[in-house]
């Protein structure tokens, strides 16, 4: 019973990191063109790099690409038609196993979700304490019956609502933030990759790198976080939302003028608006990385060495992802 206990309070700690998310199943906000495209890439080419709250000096020796933006509801509703004409999707009731019993060693499954789903092959297990058993077969993706979705299903067809179509997909698990970019021949960011990719190369005198992705301070205008009383916060209120990608570029929206804030890459929203899921498994947990804060963080939590975790079939309001790539020729 200790050890269910402690198991109990070990997934408690993961997932109150990633604690629920505001309801926003009933806001409609205005449909604003940022001018930033969701299917441009930006190239990070190898190097060495400031890594981690103490600034450790890591090295990727190949260049590669990653998104410039999260991957839009209008994106990944695309993604969804496509895999569903490719006949590689599961629609319907899917059972998420969301629990680890220490004492008994085996997973239990929690509950059913209407949703859509896919086939996913697995991972390795080692028998490390505490580590969670993925086992092959159909994973959630996303939950077709809960109110902050911000895509639709006619039964034949999915498409994003009009406007939330360029805002970050969310309530999207690890297995649909994977399916997407595997779909297209692309992979999820690793995590050195994504601090990279956030933070550049530069150091200071002192041997630092940069704390967030445009520099050294954070204003309410550089990204959307808790109450940071971005245009979507002033209209709705300090319920918060998401912005849409590449919102804080330099533009005036409806009297709200924004701070350019994009990585040293061009990415944007690499802190702030929507958690990103990371592409490691780490062996001894398979919980999952996620990076960059949300609209339901503090500013303090969107610094580029900060993460959060949990299991591959968590999904929020305030959870997306970005793909990343090998560098093109």
């Amino acid at each position: 019973m200790k050890r269910l206990f402690l198991a109990m309070l070990v997934a408690l700690l993961v997932l109150s990191g990633c604690s629920s998310a505001p309801e926003v199943g009933a806001i409609t906000p205005p449909y604003i063109d940022t001018g930033i495209d969701p299917e441009a890439w930006a190239l990070v080419p190898a190097g060495p790099f400031p890594y981690g709250q103490h600034d450790a000096l890591r090295d990727l020796p190949y260049d590669y690409e990653i998104m410039v933006t999260d991957v839009t509801v209008a994106q990944y509703a695309r993604f969804l038609n496509e895999a569903l004409a490719a006949g590689v999707l599961t629609i319907g009731a899917i059972e998420v196993d969301s629990g680890f019993n220490v004492e008994d060693d085996e997973y239990v499954a929690l509950r059913t979700v209407e949703g859509v789903g896919g086939y996913y092959p697995g991972d390795p297990f080692d028998g490390y304490d505490h580590e969670m058993r993925i086992e092959p077969g159909v994973k959630l993706y996303i939950p077709l019956e809960e109110a902050p979705l911000r895509l639709t299903f006619d039964g034949e067809t999915f498409a994003p609502i009009p406007e939330y179509a360029n805002h970050p997909m969310t309530m999207v698990s690890w297995f649909g933030a994977n399916a997407y970019c595997e779909f297209y021949g692309w992979r999820l960011p690793l995590d050195a990759e994504w601090e990279k990719a956030a933070r550049g190369v530069e150091i200071d005198e002192e041997g630092h790198g940069r704390p967030f992705p445009w520099g050294d301070e954070i204003a309410p205008n550089n990204a959307n976080y808790y109450s940071s009383f971005d245009l979507f916060e002033r209209m709705f209120g300090k319920l918060g939302n998401t912005t849409p990608v590449g919102f804080y570029n330099g533009r005036t929206y409806d009297g709200y003028e924004t701070l350019d804030s994009p990585s040293p890459y061009g990415l944007y929203d690499m802190a702030g608006n929507v958690w990103q899921w990371i592409g490691d498994d780490f062996a001894d947990m398979h919980y999952r990385n996620l990076r960059g804060g949300s609209y339901y963080s503090y500013e303090v939590d969107l610094r580029v060495w900060k993460f959060n975790m949990a299991g591959p079939e968590y999904y929020a309001p305030d959870v997306g992802f970005r793909c990343a790539r090998d560098a093109q020729p």
